[in-house]
């Protein structure tokens, strides 16, 4: 197996090149060439790691197609680099152009095969052209460097919960149901769509299920069930929400995190959530230290600095009465008046963690109204046992929640809102046979990887982006 250039770079050790180095053989993409006399300089990039590798050909002749966007192995030895801002560098021996990347595979138009020059020529471009090449934009140093801490973040959100003795699970993409109760699902059919309008809509005996079926837009209901078999579980997949929405935090599909565990109590959850989050962070910091500081000094300042401040920290507790409170009295201009009752907005909770808390807040209690269906009620009969946590410079990062383990209550609760208990009986089977206290949250992936890499926009944070009027 070869090695790859974030191995080779690696190989230096003090001021030497380790002696049984030898030969090499790098194989990638060629990032720039650049040609002085008789020497050629070629930096090459696999995707491995931010860094290029420097190839020098020496009086070595270079094939034609060796240009920015082709694909290369090159063979050589690794020598101290005299250049400023490179340790090592290859000097190359031999080359071979494995794919050229020319205006067309022969050079020239053909029919079906228009002319297209290698849209990466540039050292930079902006955002907005690179979501037009989905394709080729990972090849960049930005998008390369998000997808590098994104596989390093789903890779820790595994181990951190193995170690919690948490079973991973996967939850159907299709089903029938709306945990969230907002009705923005993406239909799911064989055929001819039926005409109606959606979940509150459905009917028995339509469609290829016999009933209608959609996307899922949680995992959560689902995890539940086997929460209650397996006592610690968490789902990690494709999640879908239907919002005719173009801002940059939407997402048309996205990934979600949601752990269930049964007998937690509401407080066991803040404590997972904030372990959680204190254990990804490090594990980021730890396994994509070069990625972070490109984000540090070309993305957003700070960002390493916030990270670790949020790992040294203690997360601040305050119910969203007190929260409410707090904004109230702080008689800041929030473009959305604060009041008892309200969806708190990103300003508030950007002036809580920044300016009440000096840190993460966990805002717990908040109106049964303004919450979702499962939440496990309060005495006060006006609050519920619900959780969201948040983080200085975007504000909620987490939801969740201690769930209704209460038969009767559940079942009012359902019937205030006018759910279909009948579409729900399975869930409620929960309630009847063993029923336990159980919590669990939710955190958008997507959203974890946007806040730790400072990227503006969420749909540069994902592979292809999935949103209204966007399917590539």
């Amino acid at each position: 197996m070869f090695p790859l250039i974030k191995e080779i770079l690696a190989m230096k050790t003090g001021s030497r090149i380790p002696p049984d180095s030898g030969e090499l053989r790098v194989r990638g993409w060629v990032r720039t060439k650049r040609e002085m006399k008789n020497l050629v300089f070629v930096e090459v990039n696999d995707g491995s790691c931010l860094s290029n590798l420097q190839c020098t050909f020496d009086g070595i002749p270079v094939p034609a197609g060796l240009s920015t966007g082709a694909s290369v192995e090159i063979s050589g030895r690794l020598v101290l680099s005299p250049a400023q801002g490179q340790a090592v560098e290859l000097a190359a021996e031999a080359v071979t152009v494995v794919g050229r990347a020319e205006d067309s595979p022969a050079g020239k138009a053909e029919p079906g095969n228009p002319v297209k020059a290698y849209p990466l020529q540039k050292k930079r471009h902006s955002l907005e052209f690179l979501r037009e090449i989905p394709h080729l934009r990972g090849r960049t140093n930005t998008i390369g460097a998000v997808m590098r801490v994104r596989s390093a973040l789903a890779f820790a959100v595994h181990s951190f919960f193995r170690k919690q003795g948490f079973q991973y699970l996967h939850t159907p993409i299709i089903t029938g149901n709306d945990a969230e109760g907002a009705g923005a699902m993406f239909r799911v059919t064989a055929q001819d769509p039926p005409a109606v309008s959606g979940p509150a809509g459905a009917k028995p005996g339509g469609g290829f299920f016999g009933r209608e079926s959609y996307l899922t837009v949680s995992g959560q209901l689902e995890a539940e069930t086997y929460a209650a078999a397996l006592s610690r579980v968490y789902t990690f997949g494709p999640t879908f929400r239907a919002e005719h929405s173009n801002t940059a935090r939407h997402l048309a599909e996205f990934w979600m995190i949601e752990p269930e565990a049964a007998f937690f109590t509401l407080s066991d959850n803040i404590a997972l959530a904030e372990a959680f989050l204190k254990n990804l962070f490090s594990a980021v910091l730890e396994e994509c230290g070069e990625d972070l500081r490109f984000f540090d000094e070309r993305i957003e300042k700070g960002i390493i600095d916030t990270l670790k401040s949020i790992i040294d920290s203690r997360f601040t507790r305050m119910t969203y009465t007190q929260a409410v409170a707090e904004l109230e009295k702080s008689r800041q201009p929030f473009e959305y008046k604060p009041y008892w009752g309200c969806d708190m907005q990103s300003e508030h909770e950007k002036y809580l963690t920044e300016k009440i808390a000096g840190g993460p807040v966990v805002v717990t209690d908040y109106p049964k109204e303004i919450k979702a269906f499962y939440m496990k009620q309060n005495d006060d009969g006006k609050t519920v046992r619900a959780m969201d946590v948040l983080v200085p410079r975007l504000g909620e990062i987490i939801g969740g929640s201690e769930r209704e383990n209460r038969l009767d209550v559940l079942q009012n609760r359902m019937t205030e809102l006018g759910m279909n208990a009948e579409t729900y009986d399975w869930y409620l089977d929960l309630r009847r046979y063993g029923s336990v206290p159980h919590s669990g949250f939710g955190m958008g992936f997507e959203r974890l990887v946007q806040y730790i890499t400072g990227m503006a926009n969420i749909r540069d944070v994902i592979p292809y982006p999935r949103a209204a009027g966007q399917l590539y």
